[in-house]
C-alpha cells in the first residue's frame, strides 16, 4: 500500500505540471491575440494623425496656390500700370509694391516646396505602416483562426487530467493528501522527492540517520526535516538507471 501511495504521488505531481503549464497556455493564448489587437488599433491611431496631417497638408498647399495666383495676377496688373505713372515718385511707389509682391511669392513658392516635401514624407510613412500593418494582419489572422482549436485541445486534455488526478487523490490517504496539497501551494515544484543515500533531491541536504532508517522500512510517508517536501526512499541503483 505505501509503495501504491508514494506511486500516486509521484503521477499526481506530473499531473499537476501538466496541469499547470496548460493552463498557463489557456490564460496566454487569448492575451498574445490581444496584444495583437493592441498593435493593430496603434497602426489605425497612427494612420489618423498621418491622415490628418495629410489634409493639413492638402489645404496649405491649395491656399498658397490661390494666394500665389492671385498676387500674379496683381503683379501683371501693377506691371500694366507701371507705364501709366504720372510721376518718379508714383513710379517708384509701384515698383516697391511689385517687389513686396514678388517676393511674397517665391517665399510661397519655397514653402509651397517644402510641403510637397512633407507630403512625400507622409505618404511614403503610409506606405512603411500599411507593410507592417499587413504583417501583424497575416498574424492576427493565423492565430485567430488557430486559437479557439488550441484552447480545445488544451481544455480537453485539462478534462482528462483532471479525471487522473482524481483517480490519483483516491488511492492517497486524505491527510498525505493534505500535506501535499498544502505544500505545493506554498512551496516550488517538486513536492515529493525521492532521498538517495540520505540526501534530499529536494533541497540536497542529508536527513538525520533516525529519519532515514525509518523511510527505508518503507512504511509511512514522510517528511524532510530540511524543505518539509514529501520524501520517499530510492535505492541507489533506481537512481543510476
Amino acid at each position: 500500500m505505501y509503495e501504491k501511495q508514494i506511486e500516486q504521488l509521484i503521477i499526481l505531481q506530473q499531473v499537476d505540471d501538466e496541469i499547470l503549464i496548460l493552463k498557463d497556455e489557456v490564460e496566454k493564448a487569448p492575451l498574445e491575440l490581444a496584444d495583437l489587437e493592441a498593435q493593430m488599433n496603434e497602426f489605425k491611431e497612427r494612420r489618423v494623425q498621418i491622415d490628418e496631417r495629410l489634409d493639413i497638408l492638402k489645404d496649405q498647399k491649395k491656399k498658397l496656390g490661390i494666394e500665389i495666383e492671385e498676387d500674379a495676377g496683381k503683379i501683371k496688373k501693377s506691371k500694366n500700370k507701371l507705364m501709366l505713372a504720372s510721376n518718379t515718385k508714383e513710379y517708384h511707389a509701384m515698383m516697391r509694391e511689385m517687389d513686396s509682391l514678388e517676393k511674397l511669392n517665391r517665399n510661397r513658392e519655397e514653402e509651397k516646396i517644402t510641403v510637397k516635401e512633407e507630403f512625400d514624407r507622409q505618404n511614403a510613412a503610409i506606405e512603411a505602416l500599411n507593410e507592417e500593418m499587413s504583417g501583424v494582419q497575416e498574424q492576427y489572422d493565423a492565430l485567430k483562426t488557430t486559437l479557439d482549436e488550441r484552447l480545445a485541445q488544451a481544455n480537453k486534455k485539462l478534462e482528462s487530467l483532471g479525471r487522473k488526478r482524481k483517480k490519483a487523490c483516491k488511492v492517497v490517504p486524505p491527510p498525505i493528501l493534505g500535506r501535499y496539497e498544502f505544500i505545493r501551494e506554498r512551496m516550488q515544484n517538486p513536492v515529493i522527492v525521492p532521498v538517495t543515500q540520505g540526501v534530499c533531491h529536494g533541497c540536497h541536504i542529508m536527513i538525520p540517520p533516525q529519519i532515514y532508517n525509518d523511510l527505508q522500512k518503507g512504511q509511512q510517508i514522510l517528511s524532510c526535516p530540511n524543505c518539509q517536501r514529501l520524501i520517499h526512499w530510492q535505492r541507489q541503483d533506481e537512481s543510476d538507471a
